[in-house]
């Protein structure tokens, strides 16, 4: 059952266009998640759904009910936002219960509510206390068990765990996820920056770029099978390195020149009238290795070398001007700065680009 459906949703600000046109389609109890740069347009298309902006163009439907007139308090929907927005003079108890009291809700409902939902986050023994006497990650529980409360049809989250420390993002992270795998029948959509909330919480992943959906998928088909460049340089830390290549050979497989000389074959078909066009070459950081003979993707200087224990990152140079590229490598490596090395890669690893910064596809 489609819980959410967006058809062609526009947002201008005057003559400002910030949205172009959004079709989606939000399965009931999917997880979902929007990403980009800031600015994409991701937050804008959060607080539409949430009725908290109108909408310039297109429909948007809830449980197959057009809902672009709807106030937001009547669209079966809750909110969490990035500041914790609690009363600060109402215990955890009282904030938690206070949508509920004002939609006039049974008392021993309410109760049931409140304790069910303070169970789940683990805050039963917080609930007499006031929010200035709870951590941040706390705080942020107490608005998330806020919404629970209201038993929506939709969660809305917008970046809620940016302003917790490394520590409380991963144990709030990891209470979001619960409480996702707790509410099978709840739809749930998250907007972030943070690659590691996209690709551990998301059923499905919502790329914007300057207010168009650039793709739609699984985390993992975006990380394996990116639409475009935008995608491919988007997802994954750190990000696919990038080389500028040439087509020299067309047909079952496409070979490329890349800057430097190095040809390479890539499993992936072209017509005859690519040969001899700018494309792109990628190849994720970590899917690197280093090469001693001569079957290698291209040869250079490395410039800085990061022991983070459990990976080593290289950076070369002299490949892509002004920018170096970056090789991740397991555990600990011995290398400097000014070594020459050469790196290798797995041909299905591998990822070209057209011209116009579109995926060749396999």
């Amino acid at each position: 059952m489609t819980a959410l459906e967006l058809k062609g949703i526009k947002k201008s600000y005057g003559a400002v266009n910030v949205l172009h046109g959004i079709d989606l389609d939000i399965k009931q109890g999917e997880f979902v998640v929007f990403v980009g740069p800031s600015g994409c347009g991701k937050s804008t298309l959060l607080r539409m759904i949430a009725g908290l902006e109108s909408i310039t163009g297109g429909e948007m439907v809830i449980d197959g009910k057009v809902v672009n007139e709807v106030p937001p308090s009547r669209r079966g929907i809750a909110m969490v936002f990035q500041s914790y927005a609690l009363y600060p003079h109402m215990t955890v108890y009282d904030n938690m219960a206070f949508g509920m009291r004002i939609a006039r809700e049974n008392k021993q409902e309410i109760d049931r509510r409140v304790k069910a939902a303070a169970a789940s986050l683990q805050l039963t023994q917080y609930l007499e206390r006031l929010p200035k006497a709870l951590s941040g990650g706390q705080r942020q529980r107490v608005a998330i068990g806020r919404a629970i409360c209201r038993n929506p049809k939709v969660f809305l989250f917008d970046e809620p765990l940016s302003n917790l420390d490394a520590a409380l993002r991963v144990a709030t992270r990891i209470e979001i996820a619960r409480l996702n795998d707790s509410m099978p029948d709840t739809t749930m959509i998250y907007v972030t920056h943070d690659q590691v909330e996209a690709m551990t919480l998301a059923d499905r992943i919502v790329v914007l770029s300057a207010g168009r959906v650039e793709q739609v998928g699984a985390p993992l088909e975006l990380y394996e099978r990116p639409a475009n460049l935008f995608v491919a340089k988007f997802i994954g830390s750190p990000a696919m390195n990038i080389i500028p290549a040439t087509v020299t050979a067309s047909g079952a497989t496409t070979t490329v020149t890349l800057t430097g000389g190095k040809s390479v074959t890539l499993d992936v078909p072209s017509a005859e009238s690519e040969k001899g066009k700018k494309a792109s070459f990628g190849v994720r950081p970590e899917d690197l290795r280093v090469a001693t003979g001569d079957d290698y993707l291209f040869e250079g200087e490395i410039s800085i070398v990061e022991a983070l224990g459990e990976v080593t990152l290289l950076y070369i140079e002299g490949l892509v001007e002004g920018e170096p590229i970056i090789a991740k490598i397991p555990g600990i490596l011995d290398a400097h700065r000014g070594q020459k090395m050469r790196f290798a890669a797995d041909r299905n690893k591998l990822h070209l680009f057209d011209a116009e910064g579109q995926t060749y596809r396999r």
